[in-house]
């Protein structure tokens, strides 16, 4: 089922796909395929967070939690879609609320975060498939080791990397993160749930402080209309 693991990647993450829970993970996707299973997002995109931010680009890490389970949205970026996508889901309106209010960005007509991953934001879900209509049905299953180790080689990067985690799910990920150089800002998630404690968090401003103060270039955060 699986494409090779992106370029800027594949050392990193050769042993932990030799691994036996990786390898059932693979049979499981594959289980699922053989018995009518639609998997989101499409195979190529599975690790496109990875492909998209190479390990030496990564700046800012944004947790996110398994893929849209609507077809035709999700393409392997936490929050992101494809750009014909309309409307936009309720959760990615909410942040670029918050983006208008916290940096200026003018709400695009979009919701395709690409731009964010060529700066070095890596959009990384916990859970990398979905079957299509049924949202988390792949936790559990083995992506959450693999990309905790994701989250553990982004941790050991010398220069600082500002982790953003949105919600209580993300900031369970904290124990990962164990060197001080790094930074962690943390948030309610902007789901409709708690999009009231979302908002006014100013989280995009912190990061950009934060890599500023690391000798860093910021993020530029306006997604440009397509």
């Amino acid at each position: 089922m699986f494409h090779p693991i992106p370029p800027g990647w594949r050392s990193l993450l050769k042993d932990e796909t030799r691994k036996p829970y990786y390898r059932a993970l693979d049979a499981f996707l594959e289980k699922e395929l053989a018995g009518g299973q639609t998997i989101l997002p499409a195979r190529k995109d599975i690790f496109n967070a990875l492909a998209s931010t190479s390990y030496d680009q990564v700046r800012v890490l944004l947790v996110g939690q398994d893929p849209y389970p609507t077809p035709g949205h999700a393409h392997g970026l936490c929050f992101s879609v494809q750009p014909t996508v309309r409307p936009l889901p309720f959760s990615l309106r909410n942040v670029y609320r918050e983006l208008h209010d916290d940096v200026g960005c003018q709400v695009p007509n979009n919701g395709y975060l690409e731009p964010w991953a060529r700066q070095g934001v890596l959009l990384l879900n916990t859970v990398l498939t979905v079957r299509a209509y049924k949202a988390n049905s792949h936790q559990g299953r083995g992506w959450e080791r693999f990309t905790d180790r994701v989250i553990e080689l982004v941790a050991a990067k010398q220069t600082r990397v500002v982790f953003l985690l949105w919600g209580r799910e993300a900031q369970k990920k904290r124990a990962l993160i164990t060197e001080s150089h790094h930074t962690i800002v943390t948030c309610a998630h902007p789901s409709p749930l708690s999009v009231r404690k979302f908002y006014g968090c100013r989280c995009f401003s912190h990061i950009n402080r934060d890599l500023a103060d690391a000798g860093l270039p910021p993020i530029d955060w306006q997604i440009p209309d397509v």
